[in-house]
């Protein structure tokens, strides 16, 4: 995809937004996301989010979320890992928070 996830020498990530089809003003992460994955987790998923790549979602969903990428609409993407829970990550149609959560927790 078109993000670049870096690690610093903490072992922190970050990306790149060079590539990122959109932002949000806030992200959070719920507290079964935090224990469920580590951050470097969720700076990639988000990464990948925030540059369109929605992971496992079917092809309405993919199609629905490209449409809301030009209508202002919710967006929402789904990682699923044998190592990890399922991961959700919702993006409000104003982009004012993007929110890290097990789909449980919705």
């Amino acid at each position: 995809m078109g993000y670049t996830l870096n690690e610093n020498n903490k072992g922190e990530s970050s990306f790149s937004e060079a590539d990122c089809k959109f932002l949000s003003k806030a992200i959070t992460a719920t507290v079964g996301a935090r224990q469920a994955i580590p951050a470097s987790r969720a700076a990639e998923l988000l990464a990948r989010h925030f540059c369109g790549d929605w992971g496992d979602v079917c092809d309405e969903d993919r199609g629905v979320n490209e449409s809301a990428l030009a209508n202002g609409q919710r967006l929402m993407s789904v990682y699923k890992s044998p190592d990890h829970e399922t991961i959700w990550i919702i993006t409000e149609w104003d982009r004012s928070v993007t929110t890290v959560l097990l789909p449980n927790e919705y």
